[in-house]
């Protein structure tokens, strides 16, 4: 027989009892379904992780006062004063290692125009941190390094602010209060998005460092550092040598503990994608054991049709077909019923995935891999599950086949 002939066969033996092959292939449809959500999930969490970081900008590092604790946090003593200055800042600058280091301050403040008022996130920044961090202005000018010297009163706005206080306005010029303390609007930022410090830049409003509203208990000392390494080969050359540039000039002697912490943004990527492997491991068990089942269901299916049948294999026999063409006939039922099952999990798959990216919060995308894959894995059940029956099927002896009523 043609393997068209053996396909046209299979399906002809399936859709005589189209319930119970309906009913087999729901084990199926279900594991698939699940194993290719599981890629998908596994994929998509790991473009987030790449998109997110890259608003960050690459190979960064923050370093920040405290003391590290074991699960990578940072605790701070009671009544212990901020250890991070600018001249700190100033001394990283000048490591071989690293493209620059800014120094950072950050806020929660009210801020208001006209009647309108509200909350939202004030940084104090220097000039060099538009361009370590990516951050464009759109209109108007950033903070220069004479606003820094002066401490003066002007404000960088993002572009959610400039829409809801200066609608249809041009913002370069206005006053806009911080605490209720004037500031002169020079420039709007371009874009929107996360941060690690920022849960939105069009949210923020940044202001000269020296002008930052929080007073900090010791003279120049702020908040954070924000620091970029050359390249991605020398982040961890540049995360020691930062170490040592801060133990020496805060006089830690080796055995003490340092009180400032290095935090590399690559970590937060590989716990991303821990989180990522987590939840297809999750999914991938859910997926794997549906596939178990209903391989199973799919053996004993295929076993009673071999019972049910057993005068039309004598039949066949007796005609001159040999084993090998009656265990490819069974064989092809059961890779059938898991490859149309498959199909329908995939679409199944396809369409949670659209739902999911439809609500706006998270992309879910189906690629050709994970269709290949499911493919491959309806087909590997169908294989590995039908091939006892259809062996059995195929020893049997024609003459006591045609014995049987």
């Amino acid at each position: 027989m043609s393997f068209a002939q053996i396909l046209v066969e299979a399906f002809r033996s399936l859709s005589a009892n189209r319930l119970r092959t309906a009913l087999t292939m729901l084990g199926i449809i279900i594991g698939i379904a699940s194993v290719v959500l599981m890629l998908s999930v596994g994929d998509s969490v790991r473009k987030f992780i790449d998109k997110e970081l890259s608003a960050l900008g690459s190979n960064m590092l923050i370093v920040r006062p405290g003391t590290p604790t074991k699960d990578g946090g940072v605790r701070r003593r009671a009544g212990e004063a901020p250890a991070l200055t600018i001249e700190d800042a100033a001394a990283l600058n000048t490591l071989p290692t690293l493209k620059g280091a800014v120094p950072m301050m950050q806020g929660f403040h009210q801020i208001n125009y006209g009647t309108d008022n509200s909350n939202t996130t004030v940084l104090g920044v220097v000039p060099e941190v538009f361009a370590l961090r990516n951050w464009t202005i759109d209109s108007g000018a950033g903070i220069s390094e004479s606003d820094v010297r002066s401490a003066a009163r002007v404000a960088v706005i993002g572009s959610k602010i400039a829409s809801q206080y200066f609608y249809k306005t041009d913002p370069i010029g206005k006053l806009i209060r911080v605490d209720n303390q004037p500031y002169t609007v020079v420039g709007v930022m371009a874009g929107e998005g996360s941060a690690f410090d920022v849960n939105d830049i069009g949210d923020v409003i940044m202001v000269p460092i020296t002008r930052h509203p929080i007073r900090m208990p010791l003279p120049r000392t702020v908040h954070y550092f924000v620091a970029q390494a050359k390249d991605a080969a020398s982040l961890k050359e540049a995360q020691l040598d930062m170490a040592d540039v801060l133990r020496d000039r805060h006089r830690i002697t080796p055995g003490k503990e340092d009180n400032f912490v290095i935090t590399n943004l690559a970590s937060f990527a590989q716990a991303g994608a821990n989180i990522g492997f987590a939840l297809s491991i999750g999914l991938g068990l859910i997926g794997a054991i549906s596939l178990i089942v209903g391989g199973i269901g799919i053996m004993n299916i295929m076993l009673v049709s071999v019972s049910e049948r057993v005068r039309e294999i004598g039949i066949r026999m007796a005609i001159g077909a040999k084993p090998r063409h009656v265990l490819t006939q069974f064989l092809a039922e059961a890779v059938v019923m898991c490859v149309v099952g498959g199909a329908i999990g995939t679409l199944i798959a396809a369409g949670g995935a659209a739902a999911v990216t439809a609500t706006g919060k998270f992309d879910m995308v189906l690629g050709v891999s994970h269709v290949v894959t499911a493919v491959l894995f309806s087909t590997a059940v169908g294989l590995f599950f039908g091939f006892y029956p259809a062996r059995r099927a195929s020893r049997l002896l024609p003459i006591e086949c045609l014995r049987q009523d």
